[in-house]
């Protein structure tokens, strides 16, 4: 047993039940009928079923969820959206160590049918995870490189998906300043066999300023500090970190008072914040009830944020703090980009799209706002006069007016600088917003070259809620394409047909062109299905047989027939279905017969289903290896599995079991010879499943005994190192 050193495939099973368990409760999957019976959780019945079809879909390997025999997909958030739908976002680990690359999330309702998709798209992963260089010094390689730092995080040994390859590395966020004396905060990959520096990308966003004063205006604050505990402990302060102290009235109405510029601070986070909950039912700038906290007084023409705040300067001449609505909005709108799937990514695209975003939420709360000191607008810094030039820095719905920057994608390059590749997805969302001739006084926007004569505007709430839910299914290779792709969907499911013909003009109208797969507005979708095994993994003896169902569903457009195959099967190794095709919400059942003289070994079997389009999943066979050990005789219930180095699962059958009185577990694991399995006893705390019990060895065979009051239970089997089958026995109060 290795209790300090719990695997990220054993906390990824934690993370995971507690994330659907603090939606619906534990899992209402029934164990065995030999099991200790689990009491029925009744509310959330449509979140566990939109989960469940989540679940299935990252373990089914289809498309951009596809993954090695050593990689596994673990469920890092769930986040509910309109009509019954969930979006649920995994990360990619491998042999227990995270991925930065390969995410997904799947986007289904509470129906239990699957929606859509969206990936960054991964090689299979194959690299040595020992590390040839230490920890220490890969932190003194990442400290280096800047001038001064502040602080530096551990440490964390981890596989970066750089260039269509893996590279081990020692990841590491350290926070300073650049030998040109900005601040930084550099998110860096040191390579853990070279030393050198794979990737390091600078976290800090800027905004170059914006107005300052609100006027007279009520904000949440403690009584002699300006905490505010209903946000997550939100607080602004000087640079110390500290929160400011006093008592209301907060500021003076001054341009240059910090305290001021704390009012006008939280009194435009507030207001985002709220936006987000009454228009779009997020919860924060998190997205879990809460946003970094706020620093002002920096004495730059300068505001950003890095990851752990956002920091507030003041103007070129020094006339007033840079704390006005759009700027504070927009530093937070980082913020969501940044806590949303994917994070933030290392390209100037998606630096673009990022520093975009903020201006987008900066528009938003101003209208939300509806501030007479601020007038709703679609530029940004038009009150600032921060170079003494009376002009904003940016505009949305003509970005050439301000530098010449790109109103159009076609004219993006890949050296583009982010604040002006900002330009496209800003005129997009002008124009879903407000369209290109919208009266009333707003501007007219312009259409670039082969797009639409016109497009008519939806109203800036719904192009802002659409907008969100497509940020919901972003990924770390998050582009302009990718934009469209979510934004079609988004719009589909949360309004119709309608809205999403909209969408699709918009983006017509900057050039950024039409994609495989993306929806179809007009009332039906692309026609597709998805894939899934059950089981996805099998263990038999030479001359025997296993089987598997094939479950197939429609994913988009009407029922289709599927043609099933099956490739990579060892000599020996013949595998049928039956039917052979089925229309798309059948099943069919895969029957895999091993020949007697079939070598010993596990093999990948690539089931492919054909139709309007080609979609695969990976069944795992093990041939003659397989069969579970003996020896936990003396307990109540015995269940068996098999896995691979570094994989683990859940006992009973997936789920838990339920103790109605206090009393003694015990646990009895026997694990394959040569190996080292590792047991966990983990009990429902209310919010997660902490271990309670773990076994005391290190080879395959372990045994727990634990003492507990009434509760949920479950047992965790970890494959530490080597591969096979287990027997666990257990007994139960």
């Amino acid at each position: 047993m290795h209790p300090t050193r719990l695997t990220a495939a054993v906390a990824a099973l934690a993370l995971s039940a507690s994330l659907a368990t603090a939606l619906a409760g534990p899992a209402t999957a029934a164990p065995a009928a030999a099991a200790p019976q689990a009491q029925p959780v009744p509310p959330g019945q449509g979140k566990s079923l939109a989960l469940a079809a989540a679940d299935r879909a990252a373990d089914s390997g289809l498309d951009e969820l596809r993954h090695g025999a050593d990689e596994e997909l673990v469920r890092t958030s769930v986040t509910p959206w309109a009509n019954g739908l969930y979006y649920a976002a995994y990360e990619r680990t491998y042999r227990g160590l995270p991925v930065v690359g390969g995410d997904a999330v799947v986007v289904s309702d509470s129906s239990g049918k699957v929606r859509e998709v969206t990936g960054a798209k991964a090689p299979a992963i194959k690299v040595a995870t020992k590390a040839k260089v230490t920890a220490d010094a890969a932190l003194a390689t990442a400290r280096k490189q800047l001038a001064s730092v502040e602080s530096a995080s551990a440490p964390e040994l981890t596989v970066l998906l750089k260039g269509g390859k893996a590279v081990l590395t020692w990841h590491t966020l350290v926070i300073g300043r650049t030998a040109q004396d900005a601040p930084s905060s550099l998110d860096t990959y040191v390579d853990a066999r070279t030393g050198a520096v794979a990737r390091a990308t600078d976290k800090i966003l800027h905004a170059d300023g914006r107005g300052y004063h609100n006027g007279n205006v009520t904000i949440d604050t403690a009584a002699s500090s300006m905490t505010d505990t209903s946000r997550g402990g939100f607080k602004c302060g000087g640079q110390n970190g500290s929160a400011y102290t006093g008592s209301s009235p907060w500021g003076n109405n001054g341009a240059n008072d910090l305290v001021t510029a704390c009012v006008d601070i939280m009194y435009a986070a507030q207001k985002e914040h709220s936006m987000l909950k009454e228009w779009f039912g997020y919860n924060g700038q998190n997205g879990q009830g809460g946003m970094v906290p706020a620093r002002a007084g920096l004495s730059e023409v300068n505001a950003y944020y890095d990851g752990t705040k956002t920091t507030y300067g003041r103007n070129q001449n020094g006339t007033n703090q840079l704390t006005g609505i759009d700027v504070v909005a927009h530093e937070y709108g980082h913020e969501i980009f940044d806590r949303t799937p994917g994070s933030s990514g290392s390209s100037n695209e998606n630096g673009g799209l990022n520093e975009s975003t903020g201006d987008i939420f900066g528009a938003l709360t101003e209208h939300y706002a509806n501030n007479p000191n601020d007038t709703p607008d679609y530029t940004v810094g038009e009150k600032l006069n921060f170079t003494g030039n009376n002009q904003p820095i940016r505009n949305m719905y003509n970005p050439s007016l301000i530098g010449n920057d790109p109103n159009c994608y076609p004219q993006l390059t890949s050296g583009t600088e982010v604040h002006a590749a900002a330009g496209p997805q800003n005129h997009w969302f002008y124009l879903l917003a407000e369209g290109s001739n919208p009266g009333g006084g707003k501007p007219n926007s312009p259409i670039c070259s082969g797009g639409p004569s016109s497009v008519t505007g939806i109203g800036i709430q719904k192009a802002g809620k659409i907008f969100m839910g497509a940020l919901l299914m972003k990924t770390s290779s998050w582009n302009h394409l990718a934009a469209r792709k979510a934004t079609l969907t988004s719009a589909k499911n949360t309004y119709g047909s309608a809205e999403c013909n909209a969408v699709k003009a918009a983006w017509n109208a900057i050039g950024v062109p039409a994609q495989s797969g993306e929806t179809d507005c007009g009332g039906t979708t692309t026609p597709d299905f998805s894939l899934a095994l059950n089981p996805s993994s099998g263990s038999v003896q030479p001359g025997a047989s296993v089987t598997s169902t094939v479950n197939t569903s429609t994913t988009g457009g009407s029922a289709q027939t599927v043609q099933l195959s099956a490739s990579g099967a060892p000599s020996g190794v013949t595998v049928s279905f039956s039917p052979a095709s089925v229309t798309s919400g059948n099943s069919s059942t895969m029957t895999v017969q091993v020949a007697a003289g079939t070598a010993n070994g596990t093999y990948p079997i690539t089931v492919t289903g054909t139709g309007s389009a080609t979609h695969t999943v990976t069944y795992q066979l093990a041939v003659g290896t397989t069969t579970p050990p003996t020896g936990c005789d003396n307990t109540e219930y015995s269940y068996q599995g098999s896995l691979t180095s570094g994989q683990a699962a859940a006992q009973p059958d997936g789920s838990y079991y339920y103790s109605a009185t206090s009393g003694t577990h015990v646990g009895c694991l026997r694990g394959p010879a040569g190996t080292d399995f590792d047991l966990y006893l983990q009990k429902w705390n209310g919010s997660g499943w902490a271990d309670v019990a773990v076994g005391g060895t290190a080879t395959a065979d372990e045994d727990t005994s634990y003492y507990g009051t009434a509760g949920y239970y479950r047992y965790v089997v970890h494959a530490y190192s080597g591969s096979g089958a287990y027997t666990l026995g257990l007994s139960a109060p």
